[in-house]
C-alpha cells in the first residue's frame, strides 16, 4: 500500500505512534502491565470494526474487559463517565490499571477525562479510529466533556502515556467521518502551513497511500505548537482558529438538528466565518478569503442558516471558555498560512461574517 514505516513523535511527556506496525510497539508497550487490569473502552463503531483487529493482533488484550458506550457527541456527557466510573469500580479497577481509548474523539475525550480521574488517575492509552481523533483529539493532552450544552466545558489537561495510530483504521470510515477530520487538516495548513495547504486543496482522502502522509504532517503542526504552549497560555490558541464560531454552531445543531452537524463541519462554516472576520481584524486578502472559501465549499455542502438563529449562536459563543472581559474571542489568519491570536470581535461583526456564510 505504499506506506511508510512506522514513525515516532516525541510530545510533553508522551509520544505518538504511527504506521501498520504500530501494534508491534503496543504489544511491547503492554508487556509493562501484565500483571495489571486492562480496560477497553469502545463504541458500538469500534466494537464491530476495529475490535477484532487489535485483539488478533495484540496477544496481551485476548482476556481485556470491554466497555462499550454509544458513540456520539451527545453522550460525551458526565452521565456516561458516572456509568463508566462505577464499571471500572465494579471490575475492580485499581490506580495502576490501564484504559485503553479505542475509537474517535468522544472517546479519547471522554476516556482520557475518566482516566485522569478515576482514583485521582490511572493510566491511559489512546488508539484513535477516526481522522478527526487521529490529527487532532488524541494529540495535546486535552481530555474532558461537555456540559449543559457547552463543549468540553469540564476536563483536564493530561497526556496519555502513548497514542497508537493505525492508519488503516480509518478504511472503516464513510466519507462524511473521512471529511469531518480532514476540515482540522485544513485548518492546521491555514494556521501554520501554506505548502499543507496545496497539498490538501489537490485532496489527500480518496488515495489511502496519503494518509500516513497527512496524520504525520498534522500531528507534527498541532504536538510542535503544545509543546510551546501546552496550558493554552498563548501559541496553542493558535489550534482555535475556526471554534469559536464553529462550536457555537456545532452546539446548536446537536441540541436542534435531526442530523446534527458533526465537529468538522461545523468547524469549516468557523472557518469561513473567522476568514472573513480577518480581513476586517487582521491582514487576510479578499483574494485569500476567497480561496478558503471555495476550496471549503468545494469539500463540504452548504449548511442553510437563518438569521434568527443568529442570537442563539451569540448566547453560546459568549459563553465560551476562551473568552475574557465578556469579549467574544477568536483565533484569526493574517494570511494562508499564519494565524494570530486574541483577536477581540465585536458581535455586530461576528453577524457580519454569518450573513458572508449564509450568502455564498
Amino acid at each position: 500500500m505504499g506506506l511508510q514505516k512506522t514513525i515516532n513523535i516525541d510530545t510533553n511527556s508522551s509520544s505518538v505512534i504511527i504506521g501498520e506496525d504500530v501494534f508491534q510497539v503496543l504489544s511491547a508497550f503492554l508487556n509493562s502491565y501484565q500483571n495489571q487490569k486492562i480496560f477497553l473502552l469502545v463504541d458500538e463503531n469500534t466494537l464491530k470494526h476495529c475490535v477484532t483487529t487489535l485483539i488478533t493482533q495484540v496477544s496481551a488484550l485476548e482476556n481485556v474487559e470491554i466497555i462499550e458506550v454509544e458513540s456520539g457527541e451527545g453522550n460525551k456527557v458526565l452521565d456516561v463517565c458516572y456509568q463508566i466510573w462505577k464499571t471500572l469500580s465494579e471490575y475492580k479497577a485499581e490506580r495502576t490499571s490501564l484504559l485503553i481509548n479505542l475509537g474517535g474523539g468522544v472517546i479519547t475525550d471522554m476516556g482520557g477525562f475518566v482516566a485522569s480521574t478515576f482514583k485521582r488517575g490511572i493510566d491511559f492509552i489512546n488508539i484513535p479510529t477516526t481522522l478527526l481523533s487521529q490529527i487532532d483529539a488524541s494529540v495535546g493532552g486535552k481530555v474532558g466533556v461537555d456540559f449543559e450544552g457547552l463543549k468540553n466545558m469540564v476536563g483536564v489537561f493530561n497526556e496519555p502515556q502513548q497514542v497508537f495510530i493505525y492508519p488503516q483504521f480509518l478504511s472503516t470510515l464513510d466519507k462524511r467521518q473521512m471529511l469531518s477530520g480532514y476540515a482540522e487538516a485544513l485548518k492546521h495548513a491555514l494556521i501554520k502551513d501554506d505548502k499543507y495547504w496545496k497539498k490538501l486543496k489537490d485532496g489527500m482522502l480518496s488515495d489511502s497511500a496519503k494518509w500516513q502522509n497527512l496524520i504525520e504532517s498534522s500531528v507534527n503542526i498541532k504536538n510542535n505548537i503544545v509543546l510551546n504552549d501546552f496550558k493554552e497560555a498563548g501559541e496553542r490558541k493558535l489550534l482555535n482558529f475556526g471554534h469559536t464560531v464553529g462550536h457555537a454552531i456545532e452546539s446548536y445543531s446537536l441540541e436542534n438538528d435531526e442530523n446534527a452537524l458533526f465537529h468538522g463541519e461545523a468547524v469549516v462554516i468557523g472557518m469561513i466565518c473567522e476568514a472573513y472576520i480577518s480581513t476586517k481584524k487582521a491582514t487576510l486578502t479578499t483574494e485569500e478569503l476567497k480561496e478558503i472559501t471555495t476550496t471549503l465549499l468545494t469539500f463540504y455542502p452548504k449548511y442553510e442558516i437563518e438569521s434568527k438563529q443568529y442570537h442563539f449562536y451569540i448566547e453560546l459563543m459568549k459563553q465560551d471558555k476562551k473568552n475574557e472581559n465578556n469579549n467574544i474571542n477568536c483565533t484569526l489568519l493574517n494570511k494562508i498560512g499564519e494565524g494570530v491570536i486574541d483577536g477581540e470581535v465585536e458581535v455586530e461583526l461576528i453577524i457580519d461574517a454569518l450573513n458572508y456564510y449564509t450568502e455564498l
